[in-house]
Parts: structure tokens; C-alpha cells; sequence
């Protein structure tokens, strides 16, 4: 679930944080991605080919619609974890929290950051899952798996991190147009051609 996500600099020239971020990712979520695009496709390519009519265009764009989707929810969520800030990429938008400015981060039914002004942001990389939460409080929290350990580790580097001069600031978001856009064209698309068939 972890794994570093750029080499330090290479050029001689220092890279923006002294070590390696550290990824945090649903295997699971994109292991269901590659299956949900394989039949997906399957069957989209099918009827691109074979079916006649109306069919092969709004087959079209149910996979301009679907694909993207698919790729936003499945592979593109992770949690990147730096010297100075958290980086938050869910299905739609990118969120960068500088250290300083997270107040706290929980898992309750979804494992979230709660910055200082209040503002609250869903980490989608990192599921919750009630099972291990279970295992976790019959332990007695000494043995924490799963996204405890993940939130435990994250505000262990919060702690760590937050008086750093260079982890100061306001949270940033920045939603993905790559991703909303091609849906949002499949969606209208699919929906002038089923009104037309």
C-alpha cells in the first residue's frame, strides 16, 4: 500500500522534499478497475463493431462516459504523503494540505483530514474497512492493520512535519478536468441518442 513516489533529484539539484513521498493506493479498487474496463470495452468494442444503427454511436458514448469514471474511481485515488504537505487525489479533484494546516485526521466510516478551518476532506485512496476496525479494538489498538495504521502513520508524519517552515500554508484544490469533461460529453451524448432511438 506503500511505495515511493519520485527518486530524489538526480540533476545534483535538490528535489522539493529531502525523501521520497510515500504513496498510499486501494490495490483492490484498481485490480476492479482493470475488470470493470475489460468487460466494458469487451462489450462496447462488440457493439462498435457489430451493431447496427443507432448502436455502435451510443455504445460510443457510453464508453467516453464510462471509461472515465471507471479510471477517476479505480485508479486515479491515492494519498501522497511528503516532507511539508499531504496530497489528496480523489476522483475529481486534487486537494494539497501543507502539514501545518491539518488539525486532524480520522477514520470513521471514511478516513478523512480535517484541516484547520474546518474544512474536511475525504481520502478515497485510503477505504475503511469495519472488519479490521473490529480487529483493531479487540486488540486494543496494538496491532493496528489496514487504514488505522495508515491514519496512525499519517499523524505521526502530521506531528513530525507541522513545524517545518516549509510546511506552512492554506490547503489548495484543483478539480480534474480530464476526467469530468470526457463524462460529462458521453453523458449528453448518450443522452440525445437514446432519445433518439
Amino acid at each position: 500500500m506503500t511505495s515511493p513516489a519520485q527518486p530524489p533529484g538526480e540533476s545534483g539539484k535538490p528535489s522539493e522534499s529531502a525523501s521520497a513521498d510515500r504513496v498510499y493506493r486501494s490495490p483492490m479498487a484498481m485490480v476492479g478497475g482493470v475488470l470493470l474496463l475489460g468487460i466494458g470495452l469487451w462489450m462496447g468494442g462488440d457493439a462498435v463493431f457489430r451493431g447496427d444503427g443507432l448502436t455502435p454511436w451510443t455504445a460510443l458514448a457510453a464508453l467516453l462516459l464510462g471509461v472515465p469514471l471507471v479510471a477517476a474511481f479505480t485508479f486515479r485515488p491515492a494519498v501522497y504523503a511528503g516532507d511539508d504537505r499531504l496530497r489528496v487525489r480523489n476522483p475529481f479533484r486534487t486537494v494539497v494540505v501543507p502539514w501545518a494546516a491539518v488539525a486532524e485526521l480520522r477514520s470513521t466510516y471514511s478516513t478523512e483530514v480535517v484541516t484547520r478551518d474546518g474544512a474536511k476532506y475525504q481520502l478515497w485512496a485510503v477505504p475503511v474497512s469495519m472488519r479490521q476496525r473490529k480487529l483493531n479494538v479487540r486488540s486494543g489498538g496494538k496491532h493496528l492493520v489496514g487504514s488505522e495504521a495508515t491514519v496512525e502513520e499519517l499523524r505521526t508524519l502530521a506531528e513530525q512535519n507541522a513545524v517545518r517552515p516549509t510546511a506552512k500554508g492554506d490547503p489548495e484544490v484543483r478539480w480534474a478536468y480530464g476526467f469530468i469533461v470526457p463524462a460529462l460529453v458521453g453523458l449528453v451524448a448518450l443522452v440525445v441518442l437514446l432519445a433518439l432511438g
